[in-house]
């Protein structure tokens, strides 16, 4: 097959990776990863302790160079975790940076340290001939709400293919640099942030720990584009109004992207205001790589997600499978894709790979969405958490949160369904407030959400918190939110 990062087969003394004070060349990553992929090749899969560090992004180009899957491994895991995923996937090997301390789990496993100074051939260790599209290049382990977490076998094809439609989509090209400060155990942060850049023959630099002065920084000196998650954009917008050189820096981007989770509306609108620059998001899933984005020359409408990504097919369905035939705005079904972009299964999980396919070949997200006339699509929530059923309607509870959050006095929001004998479901509204003293109540609540979408989607019941549950991601737990 053809190499995943062309520009390493050839490489030149363009920047490619930088974090902090640290940065390797093209050539020189190529050399490194050459000399590691040596020493990795003929593994099935290695474990990579992956910090938001220069060594992890080494660490996975040379296992991938060297033909073997990479499994990443979040650092803040804890033992009980690390003992399942290191059980399930037997990598042959951890790789890690040389000072890395690691915990008891992993101690066992034979290590590799990334010796950011080595140098080898500097061409790829193992033939393209001997690598296909179908083998196997990553494992990512989903986050395990619903049970043990679940290995997600990413193909070699889903990278291309995703990286591939995103530059058709973003029209990401080699001359774009990137900054971000995403962890690097993900699909977001280690495929869209350090392995997209390097399919262009691109630059990335990672903050290490994301800053509004460090983005301000980066934007300032030539970086094109942004990625972030809501948490990281929300820091953004607050911050705006007391800080003039980082709306000047955003304003200065060719690209700002948000994504794997919904960014609610009026951090959209208080960023754009600030800066003429609209924040765009994209929709993906670790089982899916990247399924549709709004487009660099398409119309960023804030509480969307765009179109489906070059070669993704996606349809929305009803509860009993059949397709929605005519989108509007209301109709909220079930969100399915088909395409290249789709991992092959889970690991030692033929059950768990079957229940999620239709018989047709489409996988099943759990995500529920509207989709418009014109082929946006507008996530709602998930299927599990997100969709309420009350009073004879499906809610999706990621309007009512957005509708919450215009709300002055509302800063963080989240909502879920509880059961109600006369409606079904009823909505109750978990919100932190602005002012903890003077907090927002029911009614005023309520009315502020009919006023704005329709009486049967205000909430019942509203709970003050000092702070949402989140996981590392940025996404609100919604599991940890229960009336007592």
């Amino acid at each position: 097959m053809s190499s995943l990062f062309p520009a390493l087969e050839s490489p030149s003394e363009q920047l490619a990776l930088r974090f902090g004070e640290r940065s390797l060349t093209y050539r020189e990553l190529a050399a490194v990863s050459g000399a590691l992929g040596e020493r990795l090749r003929g593994a099935q899969r290695v474990a990579v302790w992956a910090t938001p560090a220069l060594e992890t992004a080494i660490a996975v180009v040379a296992t991938l160079r060297a033909g073997v899957a990479a499994v990443p491994l979040n650092p803040k895991s804890g033992e009980k975790e690390l003992g399942h995923i290191l059980s399930d996937s037997a990598p042959a090997v951890v790789v890690a940076a040389a000072g890395d301390e690691l915990p008891a789990p992993l101690r066992d496993l034979p290590r590799v340290d990334v010796d950011v100074d080595a140098r080898g051939s500097g061409s790829a260790p193992v033939a393209p001939s001997a690598v296909g599209d179908e083998d196997p290049a990553l494992v990512v382990y989903t986050s395990g709400t619903t049970g043990p977490p679940k290995g997600a076998v990413i193909p070699r094809r889903a990278i291309a293919t995703t990286l591939d439609a995103l530059a058709d989509a973003w029209q990401w090209t080699g001359d774009d640099v990137l900054v971000h400060g995403l962890p690097l155990f993900h699909v977001h942060g280690l495929v869209l942030g350090i392995l997209g850049p390097l399919r262009r023959g691109g630059s990335v630099r990672h903050l290490g720990r994301f800053t509004t002065d460090g983005v301000t920084r980066e934007l300032n000196d030539g970086a094109t584009m942004l990625f972030g998650v809501p948490t990281m954009y929300h820091r953004i917008a607050q911050a705006l109004p007391e800080d003039p050189e980082l709306g000047k820096a955003l304003g200065r981007a060719r690209l700002l992207v948000s994504g794997s989770a919904a960014l609610p509306v009026h951090d959209h609108e208080r960023i754009a205001a600030a800066t003429g620059r609209r924040v765009i998001e994209r929709y993906g899933m670790t089982e899916t790589l990247m399924n549709t984005s709004v487009r660099a020359d398409g119309e960023a409408r804030p509480g969307t997600v765009g179109v489906p990504l070059l070669g993704v097919e996606l349809r929305l369905v009803e509860e009993d499978g059949s397709p929605i035939t005519s989108y509007d705005s209301e109709t909220v079904g079930e969100i399915q894709v088909r395409g290249p972009n789709l991992f092959t299964g889970y690991l030692n999980r033929p059950d768990a790979t079957a229940a999620a396919f239709t018989a047709d070949g489409w996988f099943r997200t759990g995500d529920m969405a509207v989709r418009e006339s014109d082929g946006y699509v507008r996530i709602v929530g998930r299927k599990a958490t997100d969709l309420i059923k009350s009073g004879g309607y499906k809610i999706g509870a990621g309007e009512i949160e957005n509708a919450l959050l215009e709300h002055p006095g509302v800063r963080e929001a989240a909502v879920t369904g509880e059961p109600d004998a006369d409606l079904g479901e009823r909505i109750v509204a978990w919100v932190v407030p602005e002012d903890p003293q003077y907090p927002p109540g029911l009614d005023e609540l309520a009315d502020h959400v009919a006023r704005r979408l329709a009486p049967h989607k205000r909430p019942r019941v509203v709970h003050h918190l000092s702070a949402l549950p989140r996981n590392d991601m940025g996404k609100i737990m919604k599991r940890a939110l229960h009336s007592d």
